[in-house]
């Protein structure tokens, strides 16, 4: 997919991919993909096994992740180069969002 294409099709990211991919800023299994997510949202966002395995097999095919080491019952995971640049897409897209919400906020009440 040409790189494009290819961030035009992840931003914006919906939150669980975001969560995911963020999470990954660090090698790992998608069960610690699940807690870490978990702990960081303050267990607001519970993501299940399919959502995760599913997102994995999309980013990994689109070549946002790869596989770091892939153990006997456990595949682990990193963030690529191309990750960690939709990551800072989305990061940039999201702090303008955050300024133009608290711009406006006032004018809500």
């Amino acid at each position: 997919m040409k790189q494009a294409k290819l961030f035009k099709s992840y931003i914006p990211m919906t939150e669980t991919a975001f969560y995911i991919l963020i999470s990954l800023v660090e090698p790992r299994h998608g069960y610690g993909i699940i807690k870490h997510v978990e702990t960081i949202t303050n267990s607001r966002i519970r993501l299940g096994s399919g959502t995760v395995y599913g997102t994995l097999t999309k980013m990994q095919r689109d070549g946002l992740i790869t596989v770091y080491a892939d153990d006997k019952r456990k595949k682990i995971y990193e963030m690529t180069e191309t990750g960690r640049q939709i990551m800072q897409q989305e990061i940039t897209r999201i702090k303008e969002l955050h300024a133009n919400a608290m711009t406006f906020e006032g004018e809500l009440r």
